[in-house]
């Protein structure tokens, strides 16, 4: 069994076999046909066995060819999750899947509406019962694990040397994957005014380039922790080579485990993976670590308001193959949760438009080193659902439909000062 194979059906469903009836396969593909004339903007050609055919008023802008017309009943079935399986399956391809997402979500109109309404309108109902299921630590070990252990190997050949898996922030268009990964770390190193003095703890470690930039350049003690098994002996190991053991501490435990009090507190893009009912045990936890006087930063992907609700009740394609158990925070969530502590909004910066680029990055060296993926016994099927993925959330930033936001939070006896970046 090759690496691909348990990591997708660790959580997915397998794709729907050949219908029988030829009738329900013409249905299926007329269906689609007549809900892709709707395209509000832009077009694309779908080419399949049966021919050609325009979706949209204007020109073409993307080629889909269909090879297996089981595609169309998968997708009217399944949503997205069906057409990252059938993609997957290598059922359809496109010259420009990035640009297929963009007219998909510019395209939601009336429809999306609708889901987000019923989204809604579950929520309201099923709320109260699911925040009765408790916390589960060996769900999120889980579910972490099932994405970040894929393999280190694997994320060094898509990521910057700095291994940094979040958006990076790009003050130039010229500077590389690199530069713009650590100025992405200076910008939230400068709103937590760090300095030799402070004790900072992380929650999710990532592969430590954070610890370790922290530690190196300004001067910090980190304490940082991650349940994935494959970051903690990636970060363990740096810290060793760079002779950092005196500065930093790799810990193996729950966010929920943690212990102790600190000056300032770090997660970046760590709280996607923290389950919607689990919020306010996250926040009320980063109130208890912090000292009176402490300062928090927070940088999650969020959602749009409207979409939320369907978030934390639907199941779309990154929660069926890519990050099981994941739920998108809104703005408003996460304000409303942080205020039932003593946690204050003090700063709140949206750096989305960077996401994109980020994406479109690391999809390049996700192609550039396709040969070195291969001899890592992923299989095609593999690079199939990371190209889509990445391209499925390229184009989610480029139509804002989810964002990314820097937040910072005080404590009730932290002071301003004009040093702190806002």
């Amino acid at each position: 069994m090759t690496k691909v194979d348990t990591a997708v059906r660790a959580f997915t469903r397998s794709a729907p076999g050949p219908d029988p009836r030829p009738i329900a396969a013409r249905l299926a593909r007329a269906a689609t046909v007549a809900l892709g004339r709707e395209l509000a903007q832009g077009g694309l050609v779908v080419e399949d066995a049966a021919g050609a055919y325009l979706l949209g008023r204007t020109t073409p802008e993307v080629h889909v060819r269909v090879h297996d017309a089981r595609t169309y009943s998968a997708v009217l079935g399944h949503g997205t999750v069906g057409l990252g399986q059938s993609y997957i399956d290598g059922w359809w391809e496109c010259d420009d899947l990035t640009r297929l997402f963009q007219l998909l979500l510019r395209s939601r109109g009336t429809i999306g509406r609708l889901q987000d309404r019923l989204g809604d309108l579950a929520g309201r109902l099923s709320t109260p019962v699911r925040r009765l299921r408790p916390p589960s630590p060996s769900r999120d070990r889980h579910n972490v694990q099932a994405h970040y252990d894929l393999g280190n190997e694997f994320f060094a050949l898509m990521l910057d040397p700095t291994m940094s898996y979040s958006c990076a922030l790009f003050e130039r268009p010229d500077v590389s994957l690199e530069q713009a990964s650590i100025a992405k770390m200076d910008r939230i190193c400068a709103k937590l005014a760090l300095s030799p003095r402070d004790h900072l703890i992380e929650i999710g470690t990532g592969w430590g380039g954070f610890a370790l930039h922290a530690a190196t350049r300004y001067g910090c003690r980190v304490t940082s922790t991650t349940v994935s098994t494959e970051q903690y002996a990636y970060a363990t190991k740096k810290v060793a080579e760079l002779g950092l053991a005196d500065r930093v501490t790799i810990l193996q435990e729950d966010y929920r485990a943690l212990r102790g009090r600190y000056d300032k507190l770090v997660s970046i893009e760590m709280v996607e993976a923290v389950d919607w009912r689990d919020l306010p045990s996250f926040f009320s936890t980063c109130a208890a670590l912090l000292r009176p006087d402490g300062l928090m930063a927070l940088q999650a992907i969020t959602i749009d308001e409207a979409a939320y609700e369907r978030a934390k009740n639907g199941r779309d394609f990154i929660k069926a193959f890519i990050f099981p158990g994941s739920c998108l925070p809104s703005i408003s969530a996460l304000s409303a949760v942080a205020a039932g502590t003593d946690l204050r909004i003090v700063g709140l910066e949206d750096i989305g438009r960077h996401y994109a680029e980020t994406l479109r990055r690391w999809r390049a060296r996700l192609d550039a080193h396709r040969s070195e993926i291969d001899d890592l016994d992923f299989d095609e099927r593999f690079v199939r659902m990371w190209r889509f993925y990445l391209s499925y959330c390229e184009a989610g930033f480029l139509e804002r439909r989810v964002s990314d936001v820097q937040m910072v939070l005080a404590k009730p006896r932290w002071r301003p000062s004009l040093a702190l970046v806002s």
